[in-house]
């Protein structure tokens, strides 16, 4: 019986003492893994800022950017606004822009224009709010110009009213044509940018993603919504490998197409539509991922995040005057009867 009893304590000791040098083990290699992770961290931080810096800093004209001749690019909104200027613009890149709209007498028009300067693009009447209609458009654009490249999605409404005065169908339509038309489109052309090892999905956000604003309560929600959806996605595509398939957001401020009709800035003026294309197109051109207009707010909203929220409001209100901004802006009327387009904050 003493035996038998030395025996098993001697096993007990022996599995103790091969448990706590394993844990040790693992704890070691656990911290060395740590320490390893922190040095490649650093120093990519170095690289990455230091790459940023000089990119700031280096003329646009010394900068590489992509050609988009004979790329087919679909953007939705493309007819009115922001978008026509964007169709324009990439027609003139010898892209094959496809235009999908709502408004049918906006297509033709913008139809037109491009014709006039001799140039040709394919016009589709999509309402993105109903999903099968994206889907089954999606397929005649691939059967008839073949898969996408590049896709915007440029189309967003605007409610216009306080949040206890929005219909609420316009709330729901909101985010049928401002985020849930992102996933069935990017789902309708996602799985060909993957099969054949490149692509572009390019989102419309606004500074209003980033910084609540008076009468936006459903544009706003629908703008945050899209950075989440933007961040997530490429989270996903990085996860799996799939590096060359690019994302890019553009975060612009009020722009004076209409849209904001009533909308007076206290302090800067509206960016115009041919800008914002510019700029857009360029961000395009350069693979950028994070896109704010102006740029400076990339790094000043963000700060109110670190300041009381009580300095925050006051900051808002007396300072960037946000609400008065929007005080006068005019309810949206019917989204069948005018083009559906992004234009703003």
């Amino acid at each position: 019986m003493h035996q038998q009893q030395s025996f098993e304590f001697l096993n007990f000791t022996r599995y103790s003492t091969m448990s706590f040098v394993g844990y040790c083990k693992k704890l070691f290699l656990s911290a060395m893994a740590s320490i390893w992770d922190l040095i490649v961290i650093g120093a990519l931080s170095v690289i990455y800022i230091g790459e940023s810096i000089a990119l700031t800093f280096t003329p646009t004209f010394l900068r590489s950017q992509k050609s988009l001749r004979n790329k087919i690019i679909l953007l939705t909104g493309g007819a009115g606004g922001v978008g026509q200027e964007l169709t324009l613009r990439l027609a003139r890149l010898k892209a094959k822009v496809v235009v999908w709209d709502i408004n049918e007498k906006a297509l033709e028009k913008v139809q037109e224009k491009c014709a006039k300067e001799g140039y040709k693009i394919y016009t589709y009447a999509v309402d993105i709010s109903d999903r099968q209609n994206v889907y089954k458009n999606a397929d005649l654009v691939k059967s008839e110009v073949g898969h996408v490249d590049i896709l915007i999605n440029n189309a967003g409404i605007v409610c216009g009213n306080t949040f206890l005065d929005i219909p609420d169908h316009m709330i729901e339509k909101t985010y049928q044509v401002n985020i849930l038309s992102h996933y069935w489109t990017t789902k309708a052309f996602l799985s060909d940018m993957l099969k054949n090892g490149r692509g572009h999905i390019v989102t419309m956000g606004s500074l209003t993603g980033l910084l609540g604003t008076y009468k936006c309560t459903d544009y706003s929600g629908t703008k945050h919504a899209a950075m989440g959806f933007h961040e997530s996605l490429m989270a996903e595509l990085k996860t799996h490998g799939h590096d060359n398939i690019n994302m890019t957001i553009v975060c612009p401020y009020f722009i004076n197409t209409g849209m904001f009709s009533g909308c007076k800035p206290r302090n800067f003026p509206m960016l115009e539509p041919k800008d914002v294309a510019k700029r857009l197109i360029t961000a395009v051109r350069r693979e950028e991922v994070y896109v704010t207009m102006p740029g400076w707010a990339r790094f000043i909203l963000p700060m109110k995040n670190f300041i009381p929220a009580k300095l925050a409001w006051a900051l808002s209100y007396r300072l960037i005057k946000g609400p008065q901004s929007m005080m006068g802006l005019r309810p949206f009327q019917d989204s069948s009867s005018s083009t559906v387009e992004v234009a703003a904050a």
